[in-house]
């Protein structure tokens, strides 16, 4: 069997049944709180609160340990600008060429069209990207083992920190999204994976009236 350095498992704590059911039931009624955001407030957010929420992401599981993502996080308003002008070309793209009525259909009771102002009054935009392949000092190129399945993972990671902070976000994925290389300098081995919209809802922020599955809709349990 191959070896391969190790270090004793210091940080795991085992709790109490009851302190799971607790701190899970908690966590849980927090977590349905949380809902996609399309108003947002210009209220300015410390740096210091996205840096953390960034390095939560960073403890997320990937293939080979590899950590195949960069996340570019803009708060200048020029750039901003930029990302919305780029992002709204190919979202009117898309809702007069590209998607079909199907799809259309599915996104009408969430109300939303080819404009975008969220991407230019949210405090944060980050742009996450998916790194195919890393680079070393030499120029030789290091696969990189399930990019997508980790960078999913980071992020998901990354939008419950920011939620447990207090703060709403908005899932954007403009299609395609190659103009974030551009705009935000990041080399042709990256691929943009979503750009996520950050910050304070708005005073007069609405939601669209959905509900999620059940349990028993989205979860089966074998037991044999």
């Amino acid at each position: 069997m191959t070896s391969y350095p190790s270090i004793p498992l210091e940080k795991y704590r085992e709790l109490p049944v009851e302190e799971m059911r607790e701190r899970i039931d908690e966590f849980y009624k927090d977590m349905d709180r949380r809902r996609t955001v399309r108003e947002f407030a210009d209220k300015p957010v410390p740096r210091d609160i996205i840096e953390t929420a960034l390095k939560a992401a960073n403890t997320a599981p990937s293939g080979a340990n590899l950590q195949p993502w960069h996340f570019a996080v803009v708060s200048g308003p020029e750039t901003k600008k930029r990302i919305r002008e780029a992002a709204e070309i190919e979202e009117r793209e898309f809702y007069e060429h590209r998607a079909s009525e199907e799809w259309l259909a599915a996104l009408q009771p969430l109300g939303t069209d080819d404009r975008k102002p969220f991407l230019e009054t949210a405090p944060y935009l980050i742009a996450v990207f998916l790194q195919k392949y890393g680079e070393l000092a030499d120029g030789r190129k290091v696969k990189h083992y399930y990019p997508a399945e980790s960078t999913g993972l980071a992020t998901g990671i990354l939008i419950t920190a920011l939620h447990k902070a207090g703060l709403a976000t908005l899932t954007h994925t403009p299609s395609p999204m190659k103009f974030l290389n551009e705009i935000l300098g990041r080399p042709k081995s990256e691929r943009p994976f979503l750009l996520l919209v950050v910050g304070y809802p708005a005073d007069d922020a609405k939601v669209p009236d959905i509900s999620r599955k059940s349990l028993e809709e989205f979860a089966s349990f074998i037991d044999d």
